[in-house]
């Protein structure tokens, strides 16, 4: 089972300069070992707000706004695709992610599993 891992963040409340060199190679380890254990699909991190657009439908009329997304508390950051045995796994690895950043990060993964397309190949 495929499992998306969105990291949510509160932009206001990040560490000045984002992770530091130590988190970084931390993350790189874990990274690492997901790949060679066949779990880690796919991840990264996303640009702030301030960089991004959102294009909204409603009413059958669509609108374009430039970021920054002031009324948004917490926002999507980065992400990792999964391959898991089950949601219990998924949450393990999620666990392990978050740990490490420690007590200056206030960090939120949500875990959903991705619903298999019929006919789309994954």
């Amino acid at each position: 089972m495929r499992y998306m891992m969105l990291l949510k963040i509160d932009e206001k409340s990040m560490p000045a300069g984002g992770p530091g060199p130590e988190l970084m190679e931390e993350i790189g380890k874990l990274i690492d070992e997901m790949t060679k254990a066949g779990v880690l699909l796919d991840t990264a991190g996303l640009t702030p707000t301030a960089q991004g657009t959102r294009v909204h439908l409603s009413g059958g009329k669509l609108s374009v706004t430039d970021g920054p997304f002031t009324e948004a508390k917490e926002v999507i950051g980065g992400y990792l695709l999964i391959q898991a045995a089950s949601k219990e796994e998924a949450v393990e690895w999620a666990s392990r992610f978050l740990r490490m950043h420690g007590s200056e990060w206030e960090l939120t993964a949500e875990i959903r599993q991705v619903e298999e397309v019929p006919g789309a190949g994954a």
